[in-house]
């Protein structure tokens, strides 16, 4: 059985997770590692750890972090921001990541994915989608760079086909339009890339009610669904999440 699974996103500046409303506005909270061990005990099936201004500010992930929050659960974890290289993706697995994730560097040089699949198997590759709605594109979602301040002038559902043929493993959109709203997820975004790529796809942007976990699924198709906000302030909880999805008859692990 494919079971959905849940994951809580560590978005990470200055080695504080944080959480904003299109990605600015930031605000604290709280640290890293307890937020990672509390949410291992509610019962997350996994974690992303993401340093967001990594690319914009031209360095790599903070390590030390990463391996503080590796050793700290035994669940799998995800680490993006600031990769640029099979070198970098190489440290991240070393220091405790279970996947890697890319984004920018991804964008601006394709043959990256195939480069990293080669390396470690596609299957500890995560390649993020930043997009965000414009009209003159053919599917309507333009991709978006640099944490979501730089249009690239490509379709985003066009580069998600290009990142299952050039190898990637898995596949996290994320709308600009939505995330940090609390609106809901771009289900029409989540869908598209779904249905474009058939790749393993991670709903991630704007939930805010537990409703909106069950649309992710049911009417944007993903197959896990990623939340900061609800989680991080304590608004819904993991165990509450996954009761939820369980009671509307989808598969979670117990």
């Amino acid at each position: 059985m494919k079971y959905i699974r849940i994951i809580p996103c560590l978005d990470i500046k200055d080695g504080r997770v944080v959480k904003g409303i299109h990605f600015v506005d930031l605000r604290d909270a709280g640290d890293p590692v307890e937020n990672a061990q509390l949410y291992q005990k509610e019962g997350a099936d996994e974690l992303a750890f993401l340093d967001i201004t990594a690319t914009v500010e031209g360095r790599r992930t903070t390590l030390e972090l990463v391996k503080q929050v590796a050793a700290a659960i035994s669940i799998p974890l995800t680490v993006g921001g600031g990769v640029h290289s099979v070198a970098d993706m190489e440290r991240l697995l070393v220091a405790g990541a279970s996947k890697v994730g890319i984004n920018t560097a991804a964008v601006k040089r394709p043959e990256l994915i195939s480069e990293m699949a080669r390396a470690f198997g596609a299957p500890r590759l995560v390649v993020a989608i930043d997009a965000r709605s414009n009209p003159d594109m053919p599917s309507g979602y333009e991709l978006v760079t640099h944490g979501g301040r730089t249009p690239v002038g490509k379709d985003a559902i066009e580069w998600a086909k290009q990142c299952r043929d050039l190898g990637a493993g898995e596949l996290l959109p994320t709308s600009m339009d939505t995330d940090g709203t609390k609106a809901g997820y771009d289900l029409k975004l989540t869908r598209q890339i779904k249905e474009a790529s058939g790749l393993p796809v991670i709903a991630s942007g704007g939930a805010g009610t537990l409703e909106h976990l069950y649309a992710a699924v049911t009417e944007g198709k993903a197959d896990a669904v990623l939340a900061a906000s609800i989680f991080h302030f304590r608004e819904i909880s993991i165990r509450a999440a996954k009761d939820y999805l369980r009671q509307k008859g989808l598969p979670v692990r117990s």
